[in-house]
């Protein structure tokens, strides 16, 4: 049996179990998806190495912390975090790291059908989904405009991401107005009804992500919508990021449709 997982403390409310469990039944493979609560990150990397374990999954607070104890990717070393290591490599061999949260903001708006390239795209926030889809868009010829409550971290990222300005929130009317795709990278819109964008700055001719998944039909995409505009749901992001990380485990091509199901059952 191939067992993979999830590092992370909490995990307990975590959507990626029931996700891949779908995978693994419906491809009829020999595979278990467990979550892990380490106290360090370190020890847990290292003893699951030992035991044999395929892949892992790391979300708060080990994605950072996680860089020194893996071989990471290109993408992983540049975002500045990991979110899935893979141990295939021979016996005793460091395993490597991947950030898939950029391949899963990619793919989410792929989905719907959303260009990058040429695209003036706004990114509200300047966290680590924040850097993650930043760094995807202008890998994939968008100008990037960082808008962050606290300009400063805003200016932090900018500086990572090839061609990138950063702005305050008070920008965010004017920047949206001129821009082709908006996403939402903070948690705005997940406690309370309320939309980081003023309203009256969204359009029609805008694609709108909102990396918030529970509510699904966030303030923000609400309003989104009624003016015309594509939008797309955190639910999204979150299936392709594990669509991502389960093909490169066991390269092979995911179930998509049966993941997004399980997935949704839990939202």
């Amino acid at each position: 049996m191939d067992v993979y997982g999830l590092l992370g403390n909490p995990v307990g409310h975590s959507l990626s179990p029931p996700m891949h469990e779908a995978a693994y039944e419906e491809l009829d493979m020999d595979a278990r998806y467990v979550t892990l609560e380490p106290e360090a990150i370190a020890p847990a990397i290292e003893g699951a190495n030992a035991l044999g374990v395929s892949g892992l999954n790391v979300t708060i607070p080990f994605k950072e912390d996680c860089l020194p104890h893996v071989e990471p990717d290109p993408l992983a070393k540049r975002i500045g975090a990991v979110n899935t290591v893979d141990f295939s490599g021979p016996d005793g061999s460091v395993p490597t790291g991947h950030n898939t949260d950029a391949e899963g903001a990619r793919r989410a708006l792929e989905r719907h059908g959303v260009s990058r390239d040429g695209a003036s795209a706004v990114v509200v926030g300047a966290g680590g989904a924040a850097r993650a889809i930043a760094f995807m868009l202008a890998d994939d010829g968008a100008t990037v405009r960082i808008a962050n409550r606290t300009v400063s971290r805003a200016e932090s990222l900018a500086a990572d991401v090839s061609g990138a300005a950063a702005h305050g929130l008070d920008e965010l009317p004017e920047l949206v107005s001129a821009a082709d795709v908006l996403i939402n990278a903070t948690s705005v819109g997940m406690e309370s009804d309320e939309s980081p964008v003023p309203a009256d700055a969204l359009h029609g001719d805008l694609a709108v992500m909102d990396a918030v998944y529970r509510p699904l039909e966030t303030r923000l995409l609400r309003e989104a919508s009624a003016c015309g505009a594509t939008t797309v749901d955190g639910a999204w992001m979150l299936l392709f990021q594990g669509v991502a990380a389960f093909e490169l485990w066991t390269e092979t091509d995911a179930p998509v449709e049966r993941m997004d199901a399980a997935l949704r059952r839990r939202l």
